[in-house]
């Protein structure tokens, strides 16, 4: 009997995203704690990381914000954005909202 092994890698999330998820064309929707750690409210945004998977990736910097939320605890900002974040509708509605589309 042959045995195959698979090589699987998983992406270290950054400490300061809290959700991600990919698009069907490619880039990552993410949430994003915008305040430290620790500290309360724990403040979010919803951005898309279209340099995901690519060269430019590790360039640094931020997507531009898409939507924004405030809330008491980490899992109460995930509930607050996560509905519009796993909407694709959602999504490209923002992103032409700022003139990203």
């Amino acid at each position: 009997m042959r045995r195959v092994y698979l090589a699987v890698s998983f992406r270290r999330m950054s400490d300061d995203v809290l959700y991600r998820r990919k698009l069907p064309h490619g880039p990552d929707v993410r949430i994003r704690r915008t305040t430290a750690a620790g500290v309360t409210p724990v403040t979010a945004v919803i951005d898309v990381d279209r340099r995901a998977g690519t060269p430019r990736e590790k360039e640094g910097g931020q997507p531009p914000t898409l939507k924004t939320a405030s809330a008491p605890t980490e899992a109460d900002v995930i509930t607050a954005l996560k509905t519009a974040a796993d909407d694709d509708r959602e999504i490209a509605s923002l992103l032409r909202a700022k003139g990203l589309r």
